[in-house]
C-alpha cells in the first residue's frame, strides 16, 4: 500500500507541472505574464529540440533512403546517429496506439516517472519518507532545464532512469540490475558508457590485485555491450560502425577545457555567460563534499561526469550537468531539507515557471510540413 501511494505521489509531481508548463500553449494564449508565445498549440512543445529528431529516427530506424525521401531537415542521414535507439524505439512501440508526436510526449513522462521513483528510493537510504519526497518535488522543478525536458519530447528522462537506478543497485550489490539499467542509460545517450568507467575505478583502484575475486561485478560488462549493440546499429543501417563520431556537429567536446567561454564558438554565440562559473562551482562542490561523505561511488561517477562537462562547448551547459544533479542533491541533502531552501524554491516556482514557458517557446525546430511525423 506505501508503494501505490508513493508511486501515486510521484505521479502528481510529474503530471502536475507538466500540464501546467503545456496549459498556455495548449489554450493558445497568446501571452503569459507579458511573454509572447507561439499560437502554434502542442505543435510547439512537439517541435521543440531534439524532439522532431527522434521521431523521424522512430520512423526510419535510420533507415537513410526513408529519411531522404520524407524528411526535409538540412541535415545529413549521418547526423541522427547521434540520436541513440532506445528512446525512439519506444515512441514506435507506443505509437500504434497514441501515434509518434504523443507516445514521444508520452514516453517523455514515464521515463520521468520512473527516474523520479528511483531518485526517491535513492533519498529514502539517506532521509526519512517525508523528506526524501520534498526532494523528490525540488528535484522536479529546480533545475528548470530538468522541468523543461520533461515537458518536450526528450531522452534525458530515460537517461537519468537508466544512471540513477544502475547505480542505486550498484551501491546494493545487486550487479545484474546495474548493469541492466546502465544499459538502458548506454543506449539512450552516449555519456553512459561514463557509468562503466566509474564502477571500474571505484571497483579496481583500490584493490586492483583482488579484482578476480570480483566476479559478481562482470554484469556491468553489459553497460558496455549495449553501446558496441548501439554501434553494430549503425553498422548495418550506416555501414559504419562509428557513424556516431561522424555524425557531424554533434559532439561538443573541446581541448583544452573551457572552450565554452569561446563566445564565437558555434553552439555559444554568446559572451553573457557568467552563470556558467557557478554551475562549475556547483558541481566542484558537490565532487568534494560528497568524498567527504565517504560517499566514493557517487563521488566517481559526479567527479567523471563533471570532469567532462568543462570540455563542453555548448551554451546549454545544464542539459548536459543533468544527470550528475541527483546526487548533488544526495550531497547537499543537509542544507536542502531545511526550512531555509523550501522558502527559497516556493520563491522560486513562479521564475521556474516563467523561465520553462520562455525556453519552449523559442526551442522551436521549423516544420513546415507536419505529414511524415504524424
Amino acid at each position: 500500500m506505501k508503494f501505490v501511494k508513493r508511486l501515486i505521489l510521484i505521479g502528481l509531481i510529474v503530471l502536475i507541472p507538466t500540464f501546467l508548463v503545456w496549459l498556455p500553449y495548449f489554450a493558445r494564449i497568446k501571452n503569459f505574464w507579458n511573454i509572447p508565445l507561439p499560437e502554434s498549440g502542442m505543435a510547439t512543445i512537439v517541435a521543440n529540440y531534439d524532439g522532431p529528431l527522434y521521431l523521424v529516427v522512430a520512423k526510419t530506424f535510420y533507415n537513410q533512403n526513408l529519411i531522404k525521401d520524407n524528411f526535409q531537415f538540412p541535415l545529413s542521414t549521418q547526423y541522427y546517429a547521434a540520436h541513440f535507439p532506445l528512446f525512439p524505439a519506444l515512441i514506435k512501440v507506443f505509437s500504434y496506439v497514441l501515434g509518434f508526436p504523443y507516445a514521444m510526449l508520452a514516453v517523455t513522462i514515464g521515463s520521468t516517472v520512473l527516474c523520479l521513483y528511483f531518485f526517491n528510493k535513492l533519498l529514502r537510504e539517506y532521509l526519512d519518507e517525508k523528506e526524501a519526497l520534498f526532494l523528490t518535488f525540488a528535484f522536479s522543478l529546480f533545475p528548470a532545464r530538468f522541468l523543461i525536458v520533461r515537458s518536450i519530447g526528450s531522452p534525458e528522462p530515460l537517461f537519468l532512469a537508466g544512471i540513477i537506478a544502475s547505480i542505486f543497485y550498484f551501491s546494493k550489490k545487486k550487479y545484474l540490475l546495474s548493469g541492466i539499467w546502465g544499459a538502458v542509460a548506454a543506449a539512450t545517450k552516449s555519456p553512459g558508457i561514463i557509468l562503466f568507467v566509474a564502477y571500474f575505478l571505484y571497483l579496481a583502484l583500490p584493490k586492483i590485485k583482488e579484482l578476480k575475486n570480483k566476479l559478481n561485478t562482470y554484469p556491468i560488462l553489459l553497460i558496455p555491450a549495449a553501446l558496441i549493440l548501439v554501434f553494430l546499429v549503425y553498422k548495418f543501417t550506416f555501414n559504419d560502425f562509428f557513424a556516431y563520431f561522424r555524425s557531424g556537429d554533434n559532439i561538443h567536446l573541446f581541448f583544452p577545457p573551457f572552450q565554452i567561454f569561446n563566445y564565437s564558438a558555434p553552439w555559444v554565440g554568446t559572451f553573457w555567460l557568467e552563470e556558467i562559473i557557478f554551475v562549475y562551482l556547483i558541481g566542484a562542490l558537490g565532487v568534494l563534499q560528497l568524498i567527504k561523505q565517504k560517499d566514493y561511488l557517487f563521488a566517481w561517477f559526479v567527479g567523471l561526469f563533471f570532469a567532462t562537462t568543462i570540455f563542453v562547448s555548448h551554451r546549454d551547459l545544464i542539459r548536459y550537468s543533468l544527470p550528475i544533479i541527483p546526487f548533488l542533491y544526495v550531497a547537499f541533502r543537509e542544507t536542502l531539507i531545511k526550512k531555509e531552501f523550501k522558502i527559497a524554491l516556493v520563491f522560486l516556482i513562479i521564475p521556474i515557471y516563467l523561465f520553462s514557458l520562455a525556453f519552449i517557446s523559442q526551442n522551436v525546430m521549423p516544420i513546415a510540413n507536419w505529414g511524415p511525423f504524424l
